[in-house]
């Protein structure tokens, strides 16, 4: 029988040195299941070890249309033999659906913006009516299955939403959903990522958004150079009232991993918009937080994958 180790289950070879570096750092036993292409042998049992999950929404945009099904066979395969999963089914089915995560959050009383899914693209146009009540007021509209900004677009009347519609640049969601949601004014140019990991709170990231970019991926493969829009939010802390409602919503929810976002509007609000279940981590953060996002990741894993195995280990 193997060794038992942590398996990082995901499809991005590029998003993974930096958590590879913090599993060394740590002394945990790591191995990659990069789900593009392979198979699995439904008659056998997993490895030993613990399983951690990482398929991003966004896999499609790299080539990868067929990943998210991959991660939904082989998790089944693993929660059925009785592995120790970490971002298991129930969590590759929030990272991939924002009307998902719009539902849970609201039903746990978070303020949530305000939100249509439009299913197809033949209703889209009325719907737009519909959301605004026929007035030319600011909205945008995000992918269903998102990451990265995908399908996040503002848009101030309708007639610049009809033409967008009926142009070559419509983007087409991956799963035929596109959300409308209400254009919430932040009260600086900013939105805070709050990072958690084992569910404890690690820190919070401040992401400049003063540019007018949508696009927020944190990770260092990401990063546009001459910019650094990210840093630590040191004000916010374990003890901050949304800090603990999001933890205890995160526990709720068996979310193990998790960077949720959320923005301080100028009327006054607090709305929490997004949950990144595969959260990346960015490296002048890293550098200047009070702890780090991989290593802690790293620790948490390896000491499931300690108290699952230690029997074995002296056996």
């Amino acid at each position: 029988m193997s060794t038992p180790r942590v398996y990082v289950i995901h499809e991005n070879p590029e998003w993974f040195p930096p958590l590879a570096a913090a599993f060394e750092a740590e002394g945990v036993p790591v191995e990659e299941i990069l789900l593009t292409e392979g198979q699995i042998d439904l008659g056998a049992d997993p490895a030993p070890g613990v399983y951690w999950s990482r398929m991003s929404a966004s896999s499609h945009t790299r080539g990868h249309e067929h990943s998210k099904e991959y991660t939904r066979a082989v998790l089944g395969w693993l929660e059925r033999a009785g592995r120790q999963v970490v971002g298991g089914s129930h969590v590759l089915e929030l990272e991939v659906s924002k009307v998902a995560q719009h539902g849970l959050l609201r039903a746990a009383g978070f303020d949530v913006p305000r939100t249509t899914a439009v299913f197809g693209t033949t209703t889209l146009k009325q719907a737009a009516h519909d959301f605004t009540a026929g007035q030319d007021v600011p909205f945008i509209t995000k992918h269903n299955q998102g990451g990265k900004g995908l399908g996040v677009r503002r848009f101030d009347s309708l007639a610049e939403f009809d033409a967008y519609v009926d142009s070559p640049e419509f983007e087409e969601p991956v799963d035929g959903i596109t959300l409308l949601q209400e254009y919430l004014t932040a009260r600086e140019p900013f939105i805070t990522r709050a990072e958690f990991v084992g569910g404890e709170f690690v820190y919070a990231v401040r992401v400049d958004t003063s540019a007018g970019s949508f696009e927020l991926c944190p990770a260092d493969v990401c990063e546009i150079p001459g910019t650094e829009p990210f840093s630590v939010r040191t004000e916010v802390t374990a003890e901050h009232p949304l800090v603990q409602q999001l933890r205890t919503f995160l526990a709720d929810q068996r979310i193990q991993i998790a960077g949720v976002e959320f923005m301080e509007t100028a009327d006054g609000r607090t709305v929490v918009y997004d949950i990144n279940t595969n959260t990346n981590y960015n490296p002048a953060v890293e550098e200047a937080a009070p702890a780090s996002g991989p290593r802690s990741i790293a620790r948490y894993l390896g000491g499931l994958l300690d108290r699952a195995y230690a029997a074995q280990a002296t056996a």
